[in-house]
């Protein structure tokens, strides 16, 4: 069965500030089949590379990555906000429009060598993602690609992570 995921995808005009257009992936995770397609087509993707690992960020990346990860019978490994990880951490600074957001994720989250995927819904600008990369890659683990369900390609976002495989399910450029 062929999914086109544009079909499951809302824009949202204006949203979170004028000028701006929200992709939604809400009616994609509504329904069952879609969500179960773009789990089943990123699993594929995290299958060729050998993948034992999955890592997202907060708070979308868990979506895209855990079922993911649980159709690979592999981990996840969660990058959080400030404040939420009650163990020994390495964080990650990344530049947001108007200010700086940091990530972290815990000191055993990865292990040396372990082959990682990371996941999130949407690359926009590739600073989530490449703070991601970078919490991954100093703990030892070996990022073998990204995925996400929509690259907004006019944020330029693959040029932060161009040394990784990528797969995107879907696509816009523009408003």
């Amino acid at each position: 069965m062929s999914i086109n995921f544009k079909d499951y995808i809302a824009s949202v005009q204006d949203f979170p500030e004028p000028g701006i257009i929200f992709r939604d992936i809400s009616p994609l995770m509504a329904d069952g089949k879609a969500y179960a397609a773009a789990t089943d087509a990123i699993a594929d993707f995290a299958r060729e590379r050998k993948v034992d690992m999955i890592a997202g960020p907060e708070a979308r990346g868990f979506i895209v990555g855990c079922p993911v990860a649980y159709k690979l019978g592999v981990g996840f490994a969660a990058a959080r906000k400030k404040g939420k990880l009650p163990r020994a951490t390495v964080s990650a600074s990344y530049q947001l429009e108007y200010d700086t957001a940091t990530l972290y994720l815990h000191k055993d989250a990865i292990q040396p060598g372990q082959r990682v995927l990371v996941c999130d819904d949407l690359l926009a600008t590739g600073g989530t993602i490449a703070a991601t990369i970078d919490l991954v890659e100093r703990l030892g683990g070996i990022v073998v690609g990204t995925a996400f369900i929509v690259e907004l390609t006019d944020l330029h976002g693959r040029d932060k992570i161009k040394n990784y495989d990528m797969l995107a399910l879907t696509q816009y450029e523009g408003a």
